[in-house]
């Protein structure tokens, strides 16, 4: 046992080694012939391999949303809706998309469980303006509790 009168634990407890002596090369600096662990860092190629991945991966992901939003400019919010009665639903939707052009926007109604219970088809456009409003109403099977826009195509 330990004498219980030292206040200094030892060096070797708890995971701690005591450093070596400033002119002996430390485990990490030995070869591993020396007894040593060998070079822990990477090799200046696969440095610049590994960024260069990291760099064409971010490029892909900016790429592809550029292009997802190219081939589909048009994007649609709800902006209100209002359960008119067991089966109505009526949707204001803001619809953007480019000056002159033409879209089919899915207006749905939604029951309390998430289950479609009615929905339309709208076209909208074409405007003078980007964004445009537009008030809808729904047809339902039964009582709805939302409405959404489900997403809007180029018509």
């Amino acid at each position: 046992m330990s004498d219980p009168s030292s206040s200094v634990p030892p060096a070797d407890r708890y995971g701690r080694r005591p450093r070596p002596a400033p002119s002996v090369p430390a485990d990490d600096e030995l070869e591993p012939e020396d007894g040593g662990r060998g070079r822990t860092r990477l090799p200046r190629r696969a440095l610049v391999a590994i960024w260069a991945a990291i760099a064409l991966a971010v490029a892909a992901v900016g790429y592809l949303a550029w292009s997802q939003h190219a081939a589909n400019p048009v994007t649609a919010d709800v902006v209100s809706f209002r359960v008119l009665d067991a089966e109505r639903v009526e949707v204001e939707m803001q619809v953007s998309m480019p000056p002159g052009s033409t879209a089919v926007c899915t207006v749905e109604a939604l029951s309390e469980s998430y289950a479609q219970v009615g929905t339309l088809e709208v076209p909208v456009g074409p405007s003078d303006r980007q964004t445009s409003r537009y008030e809808v109403t729904v047809r339902t099977s039964q009582l709805a509790t939302t409405g959404v826009v489900e997403g809007c195509r180029p018509g």
